[in-house]
C-alpha cells in the first residue's frame, strides 16, 4: 500500500515522502526465520494502520528478555527505516495472555486453565491431554473447609476446540 500526500499539501516547507504499510505476513515471515532452530515460536502478531507492530512469542521452555531483544533486532535489521516508519514491540505471551496455539498447551498438562466457552461460561479445568480437535480435562471446584480452601476435581470430560472461545492459564493466589 503506497500513499502519496496530495501535491496541494506539499510546499517548500514540507517534505513529501511515500508511506509503505508493513504487513502481518512480512513480520510473520521475518519472525519465523529468526526463531527457526529454537524452541521459541510466534504466538500472535498485530500490525496497526500506523505501523505499530506487536510481536508475541512463547517457547517450549521459557522466554527471556534477551530472546525478545534478539528477535526485535533481527526484525529491525531487515526493515528499512528510510522506507518504512514503524514502532516495534516484541514480548512474551504473558501469563494473562490467552493460549492461541496448540503448542502452548504442552506446558499446561496437569495444570489448571480458565476456559471460556462460546456461550460465555467460564470454568476452571485441569488439562489432562489434547488433540487437534479437543481437550481432555477435569473440572475444578473449590471446596471451602473453614478457613481452608481445597480444589476438588470432577470426572474427566472432553471439550471441543470449536466450542471454546478462550483458554488462559489459571492463576490461583
Amino acid at each position: 500500500f503506497i500513499n502519496w500526500r496530495p501535491a496541494t499539501e506539499c510546499n517548500r516547507f514540507f517534505y513529501c515522502q511515500k508511506f509503505i504499510m508493513i504487513t502481518k505476513d512480512q513480520i510473520t515471515e521475518l519472525a519465523n526465520e529468526a526463531l527457526e532452530n529454537s524452541d521459541r515460536f510466534v504466538v500472535d502478531i498485530t500490525v496497526s494502520k500506523s505501523n505499530v507492530i506487536n510481536v508475541y512469542i512463547d517457547a517450549d521452555s521459557s522466554v527471556t528478555i534477551d530472546h525478545c531483544v534478539e528477535l526485535s533486532r533481527f526484525i529491525e535489521g531487515r526493515l528499512d527505516r528510510e522506507v518504512e516508519d514503524y514502532e516495534l514491540s516484541v514480548s512474551s505471551a504473558g501469563i494473562d495472555y490467552p493460549l492461541l496455539k496448540h503448542r502452548q498447551l504442552n506446558k499446561y498438562i496437569k495444570k489448571d486453565l480458565e476456559i471460556t466457552t462460546n456461550e460465555g461460561i467460564k470454568n476452571v479445568y485441569k488439562l489432562l491431554s489434547f488433540t487437534e480437535e479437543q481437550i481432555n480435562v477435569q473440572e475444578a471446584k473449590i471446596k471451602v473447609l473453614g478457613k481452608l480452601k481445597k480444589t476438588v476435581y470432577s470426572d474427566n470430560a472432553e471439550l471441543l476446540f470449536s466450542d471454546i472461545k478462550e483458554i488462559k492459564p489459571y492463576i490461583n493466589f
